[in-house]
């Protein structure tokens, strides 16, 4: 299982990578393993505020449907809107082309806050 160290990680299974000024956002190779094939992604509106820890959008597999949280506070900027037409992106590549949103207006301090590759993967047993 992967575990990119310039990536940072949640508890509920999200990664953020800041770069150009944005925080990009999707879920662990951990999770999309868990949750089985994904059928369906629910992404949030460009504009929408979100708010760490809370709900960020709703992915469904064929196991069942579960809310992504948001890692950190900020404004939707953009979102991957290749997972409409292909949700199995999260799953064959969860850390590139399987991305869900990208975030503006983010705290460093918050992004900073959140786990290291190395304790994420301590936290899942790997």
């Amino acid at each position: 299982m992967d575990f990119p160290n310039d990536y940072k990680y949640t508890k509920d299974h999200e990664w953020v990578l800041v770069k150009d000024g944005e925080a990009i956002v999707g879920i662990t190779e951990f999770a999309q393993s868990e949750l089985g094939e994904l059928v369906f992604v629910d992404l949030p509106s460009v504009g929408q505020q979100v708010t760490q820890n809370g709900a960020l959008c709703v992915v469904e597999s064929t196991k069942a449907a579960s809310d992504v949280y948001a890692p950190i506070t900020g404004t939707v900027a953009v979102v991957n809107e290749a997972l409409q037409d292909n949700p199995g992106l999260v799953n064959t590549s969860p850390y590139s082309d399987g991305w869900m949103v990208k975030i503006k207006d983010f705290s460093e301090e918050q992004v900073a806050a959140l786990m290291s590759a190395e304790d994420y993967q301590a936290l899942v047993g790997a």
